[in-house]
């Protein structure tokens, strides 16, 4: 099999994109990469970040993009846009969140374009799902990380009631969210 076709198999899965990482595993040198690039077979997004250009373009490629842009294994969409994404509640977030746990290789703030936040928690593989083949919180963790970041309480009551109606926390457990949120916004009062 060809290294184009190696590097294809794995861009099903990924929106098209491939990473030097994803090359590497599949035992593909770097100069390979460039080479498909010469060739018309790749376009070169960012450092370490390829794209099939035959690859039709969808809605979520950029969620997919910024997921590898940050090399890091374990990055996935949270916050303010695993609610969006997650259609929890009618949050409409003017920047991209990503969680990562991974600091092997940290991610300096001069180079984070202006729309995306990088958070650092070290996520339970419990925590983590996916979301249209793109890696994710999970509803109750992006609860948790909206209740620790104040996104508003209205969003959040709306979250935690849209997440139980679909089955993707139980009762025990939106009570749980509900009782902490009633808790923190108390405390503050």
């Amino acid at each position: 099999m060809s290294a184009r076709d190696e590097l294809w198999d794995v861009a099903i899965d990924q929106y098209g994109y491939v990473t030097t990482t994803n090359a590497a595993r599949l035992g593909i040198a770097p100069v390979e990469l460039s080479k498909l690039t010469a060739r018309g077979a790749l376009d070169h997004i960012s450092q370490a970040l390829y794209r099939f250009p035959s690859w039709p373009v969808s809605a979520n490629d950029h969620l997919m993009e910024a997921v590898l842009w940050t090399r890091d294994s374990t990055a996935v969409l949270s916050h303010d846009t695993a609610l969006d994404v997650l259609d929890l509640c009618d949050i409409n977030p003017t920047t991209l969140h990503l969680t990562v746990s991974d600091r092997k290789y940290p991610i300096r703030r001069r180079d984070v374009p202006p729309d995306l936040v990088i958070h650092y928690e070290q996520l339970d593989p419990t925590q983590r799902g996916w979301w249209e083949q793109i890696p994710t919180v999970t509803a109750v963790t992006v609860i948790e990380q909206g209740i620790r970041t104040d996104v508003r309480p209205d969003l959040l009551h709306q979250a935690i009631n849209t997440a139980h109606h679909r089955s993707m926390i139980d009762t025990a457990t939106a009570e749980h969210l509900r009782g902490v949120l009633t808790r923190k916004y108390r405390h503050e009062s």
